[in-house]
């Protein structure tokens, strides 16, 4: 991309899509376009029809989706399913009716079988069942990717879908209905410790393993793959792209982590009725890794980080 070149982030505002307009920013690109939703809605096919025709975009990074945890998932399937193919379907579409260079699809690594063998490669995808409790959320970004797929075949556009793993940052969700478990464990040490508490209960036997990446370093992966050379790999042969940080803890190692950071001194208690989700889930990002990219913030690091920016925000409310 030159640095004058029009990118659309759908989602800007989000966790994601504000960690790539930033990484575009600091890279030097002067001409990012990311309407709030107040602007703009996605779901609106006739806005995003009438957005694209006017401001014809040169990249799309689409990062906007609804997304949440286990109890928002198992609390709202149908607006997960819904919400995320309307969505999807309208950005890729005017996409390709607007001749966009290339189009960076966000899914999420969720979408991959319950019972992949680990760790977890792209053409694992679709040869299993999936995770039940978020079976909708996941068929709609396998859609998505299809949708790329299938647009790239007939209509010789350059679509890329990427699977990100479990994603943190500091433009996290905290709300304890909604958010995924990272955010959510941060804000119940924090009140658990304020409040002084002597113990926190975590859901399921904390066994689980999970990988985690910071927002930040997928956003760099997303400008790196917006800039690779057509040359590179086939928009033919059903481009795939796991991101990933390659490293794994244990939902409950993952409190420990938290605890420490947040300064709690009380015991953690494991409510084994509760569902534990998918047995582990780490990616193999071995191609993007083969393009030039790896991930570089270190989990402990990045943890302090947001924990830090969140406690700052907390301040100024």
């Amino acid at each position: 991309m030159e640095l004058n070149s029009k990118i659309f982030v759908a989602g800007g505002s989000g966790l994601v899509g504000s960690a790539i307009v930033g990484c575009l920013n600091k890279k030097g690109y002067i001409n990012i376009l990311a309407p709030p939703h107040a602007e703009l809605e996605l779901m609106d096919n006739k806005a995003v029809a009438e957005y694209f025709s006017f401001n014809k975009p040169e990249y799309v990074v689409l990062a906007a989706a609804k997304v949440g945890g286990i109890i928002a998932n198992s609390k709202f399937p149908a607006d997960f399913i819904y919400s995320n193919l309307v969505i999807q379907n309208n950005i890729i579409h005017q996409s390709y009716l607007n001749d966009v260079e290339r189009l960076i699809f966000l899914g999420s690594s969720c979408i991959y079988p319950k019972y992949s063998p680990q760790p977890i490669k792209e053409e694992y995808l679709m040869t299993g069942s999936l995770e039940p409790t978020n079976a909708p959320y996941a068929v709609a970004k396998i859609a998505g990717i299809e949708m790329c797929w299938a647009y790239n075949k007939q209509y010789g556009t350059r679509f890329i879908p990427v699977m990100p793993t479990n994603l943190y940052g500091s433009n996290d969700n905290f709300d304890l209905e909604t958010s995924h478990v990272l955010p959510a464990l941060i804000r119940k040490f924090h009140i658990a410790m304020l409040n002084g508490e002597d113990s926190l209960t975590i859901w399921g036997t904390g066994s689980p393993k999970r990988e985690f990446l910071h927002s930040d370093d997928l956003a760099s992966a997303v400008v790196h793959l917006l800039n690779i050379p057509d040359n590179m790999f086939s928009f033919q042969n059903n481009p795939l792209f796991n991101i990933g940080s390659g490293e794994e803890v244990s939902i409950l190692e993952l409190a420990d982590i938290i605890k420490e950071i947040v300064g709690f001194r009380g015991k953690i208690v494991l409510d084994t009725s509760k569902p534990d989700g998918t047995p582990r889930k780490l990616l193999d990002t071995s191609r993007i890794e083969e393009l030039g990219w790896k991930a570089t913030i270190d989990l402990r690091q990045g943890i302090d980080n947001v924990y830090r920016s969140y406690e700052y925000k907390l301040q100024i409310i």
